[in-house]
């Protein structure tokens, strides 16, 4: 029933968010800006989409570094810009997927300070949509208890650092637990409250959070491999919202080496593929890359449905990949090697 009174609250906000994703760069575009000879040449180009002007008060050369600066300056505008205005339960829903990045900058800002880093040094490398006002603190905590009790506390992600505290000390293994015990916190509680919305934007988000858990599932999995970390343990950082959950989670925590890890993924239909024909060759993509490509599609699949809030979470993804597209092809552009600058993922094929 809530669907018919959508519009009432949020059908502005969904609309222009569609108008944003109307403006993700096409094929044709990817294509002019591999052709690119030097890094002035791609920011004329990119004058000719949607970005407009975003470069034009750059003065002298352009550095990879600016333009990645920029994306996600843009990127934030326009976030903040539908956040500053919307009403519950779409605010609380924006909030969540600022939570994520909340995450990333904690430990970013931990491990810093673990290898003697200045804080001050570091917090310009924080993602903008996860900067909160305590993360200036982080440095005075020096055990997982510290943290919480004296940054932490008061933050949104307060909750999810219930379950660290325990942790005996910062050390590189227990920021690494920590990382993976927020995230699966994290997604779900966010999982939880997509449920609770229901109608469309919890038969969008359901799929796209369940990948989310289990491409982490599959990522500690095989980076645990050779660590000190225990079955045991690394069966407790899964996510328990995927496709996995329970039998292939179970299979995930046996597994001794990557072999192992593609046995668990043929018993999986939309995985098995993503593991197929996986190199590091010129012409070769990642897992990461295929975890990527499938991530793109099923955020471009939410805008077939209305009246939900999956669009919203869909559309910061499509950006960011759209930015590390844009970034990558700078990169290879800037250091005159071409030979890989294919290598981004195509969002609207």
């Amino acid at each position: 029933m809530s669907e018919f009174y959508f519009n009432a609250d949020d059908g502005y906000f969904e609309g222009l968010v569609r108008g944003f994703r109307a403006g993700l760069l096409k094929r044709t575009d990817y294509m002019n800006l591999c052709q690119c000879e030097t890094l002035e040449d791609l920011k004329l180009h990119l004058q000719t989409t949607d970005y407009g002007n975003f470069l034009s008060n750059e003065a002298g050369p352009l550095a990879v570094s600016t333009i990645d600066e920029k994306l996600k300056e843009k990127l934030v505008t326009e976030f903040q810009h539908v956040r500053n205005q919307c009403v519950e339960p779409m605010a609380k829903f924006l909030d969540y997927i600022t939570y994520s990045y909340m995450i990333d900058n904690i430990i970013l800002l931990i491990t810093g300070a673990l290898h003697d880093r200045d804080i001050s040094e570091l917090l310009p490398k924080c993602h903008p949509l996860g900067v909160f006002p305590e993360l200036k603190t982080l440095s005075i905590a020096q055990t997982p208890e510290e943290l919480y009790n004296s940054v932490l506390v008061d933050t949104p992600l307060a909750p999810y650092f219930l379950a660290c505290v325990s942790r005996a000390d910062l050390d590189e293994l227990n920021i690494e637990i920590i990382r993976n015990t927020l995230y699966k916190e994290y997604l779900e509680d966010f999982h939880r409250f997509c449920m609770e919305i229901g109608n469309a934007t919890a038969d969008v988000m359901g799929p796209i959070l369940a990948f989310e858990a289990d491409r982490r599932a599959f990522n500690i999995t095989i980076n645990s491999f050779g660590t000190e970390l225990t079955k045991e343990d690394r069966l407790k950082l899964y996510p328990t919202i995927g496709r996995l959950y329970p039998e292939g989670l179970a299979m995930l925590s046996e597994c001794n080496d990557y072999d192992d890890v593609v046995r668990v993924a043929e018993y999986y239909a939309e995985y098995r593929p993503m593991f197929e024909g996986v190199g590091s060759g010129a012409g070769d993509k990642t897992l990461e890359d295929k975890f990527f490509e499938h991530e793109a599609k099923l955020n471009v699949h939410s805008f077939m449905h209305q009246f939900q809030y999956g669009v919203f979470y869909a559309l910061v993804k499509l950006k960011e990949q759209e930015a590390r597209n844009i970034v990558w092809i700078s990169e290879c552009t800037a250091q005159k090697n071409k030979s890989k600058i294919d290598n981004y993922i195509n969002l609207l094929d």
